[in-house]
């Protein structure tokens, strides 16, 4: 008898070890790839840790974080050709259409048909605008920002300004800040970064004085017009009379973060930044960005969710976690971890979520009150989209070094993409 209840027992054990490894077998991996590790870090550990709580059969992998949104681009092309893509990949907005036009993206259409009040979830038209190509949804805003200024106070106060009334001009802008040059010691007065990626801020530029980068058929280069000529001349104009220097983005940052730079132009994905590299050691706020044109706008800067995730259970729990992300829970964990703009419309006004955290964070406001502007950041059309950002870019460094006048810069810059256009 004992035998038999050995043998029952040790059955029995079995079955629970085998049970396990059926459980354990039937959990679904996940592999995720984002770009700025050094803004977005933190958050998505904060993410997977809340989405794995809600879903113990999922287990979300981060894959090394892409250096930037034209690095993200990059990768992920090279990762379709060797067959290598995580299921969810964190791109900029302006580079969705890339992956969408080579069928490597996932139409959405079908998750979102299976969801119940879908924009009653805070999936609101204009956010989910940015992801939709051909009347189809291929990407989930997930951060969204504007370019904003950053202002240091003590070093503005110093050179006879007020913070709290801060020029709305690039007139009085460049003004106050020829006079931070003159207190010397090293003290920079103005920085604005317009190498950061896609593009961005020379497209903030133009847009702000009523401009667009192409013409509305997409056959022809627009950036060249009235609104891009101010556009070239106002960067000229940073280097030549105010003494701005070259310095990289991140060279920037260092120098506000030390307390030698007054006025630094950027995006407001950078407040939790901000927040962490100042640390106290002089008061800081920030202003908006100024919009000298008639139907100024500014590009809605950022990253959407893509799903490249193939096999249908990969895909049912990459769409959890994309939807769990760009959700009134993840945009929560996502504003208070940087300083983008939430891309869910029902965190903002609960108390339990965001509302509370804006009123305590005033730096946070001055993207949110730039929401009437926002446009698409615009991508260019046709395979060469990362080659124009990188000629534009090019073009716009001979501004800063001085090496182009800036009007011929914007001729070669126009022919430069002009080139590279589809046919």
């Amino acid at each position: 008898m004992r035998r038999y209840i050995k043998a029952f027992a040790a059955g029995a054990a079995a079955l629970v070890v085998l049970g396990g490894q059926a459980f354990a077998q039937t959990k679904t991996t996940v592999n995720v790839q984002y770009p700025l590790g050094f803004i977005f870090d933190k958050v998505f550990v904060t993410l997977k840790t809340e989405f794995e709580k809600q879903n113990p059969d999922i287990t979300v992998n981060y894959l090394p974080a892409y250096k930037e949104y034209e690095d993200a681009a990059q990768t992920a092309l090279r990762q379709a050709i060797t067959k290598q893509l995580p299921d969810v990949a964190l791109q900029a907005i302006n580079l969705q259409r890339l992956f969408v036009d080579r069928k490597i993206a996932v139409d959405l259409t079908p998750f979102i048909a299976k969801e119940k009040d879908w924009q009653g979830q805070g999936f609101s038209p204009s956010m989910m605008a940015l992801g939709t190509y051909g009347g189809k949804p291929y990407g989930l805003a997930f951060a969204v920002s504007t370019p904003i200024i950053y202002v240091n106070e003590d070093l503005v106060r110093k050179a006879g300004g007020d913070p709290a009334n801060f020029p709305t001009t690039w007139d009085g802008i460049f003004d106050l800040a020829k006079k931070v040059n003159a207190l010397g010691n090293d003290n920079v007065g103005l920085f604005y970064s317009w190498a950061i990626t896609g593009n961005w801020m020379w497209q903030a530029l133009v847009f702000s004085h009523g401009g667009t980068m192409m013409s509305a058929d997409e056959k022809t280069v627009a950036f060249d017009k009235e609104p891009g000529k101010k556009s070239i001349e106002l960067l000229g104009r940073m280097v030549k009379d105010v003494g701005m220097p070259d310095l990289t983005p991140e060279a920037s940052r260092a120098a506000f973060f030390a307390g030698k730079l007054a006025i630094w132009s950027e995006s407001t994905s950078l407040l939790r930044v901000a927040d962490d590299g100042v640390a106290g050691k002089f008061k800081w706020r920030t202003a908006r960005f100024p919009v000298p044109g008639p139907n100024a706008k500014l590009p809605t800067g950022g990253a959407s969710a893509l799903m490249f995730a193939t096999e249908p259970a990969k895909q049912e729990a990459a769409w959890k976690f994309m939807k769990f992300i760009t959700g009134a829970e993840g945009a929560t964990i996502m504003v208070k971890g940087t300083g983008y703009m939430p891309p869910n419309s029902v965190p903002a006004t609960n108390p339990a979520m965001l509302k509370d955290f804006y009123a305590e964070k005033p730096n946070h406001l001055t993207s949110l009150s730039q929401q009437p502007l926002m446009t698409a950041w615009y991508a260019f059309p046709g395979d060469n989209n990362l080659k124009i950002i990188q000629a534009i870019k090019d073009r716009l460094q001979t501004v800063i070094d001085k090496s182009t006048a800036p009007d011929a810069a914007l001729s070669a810059m126009a022919a430069d993409v002009t080139k590279l256009l589809p046919k």
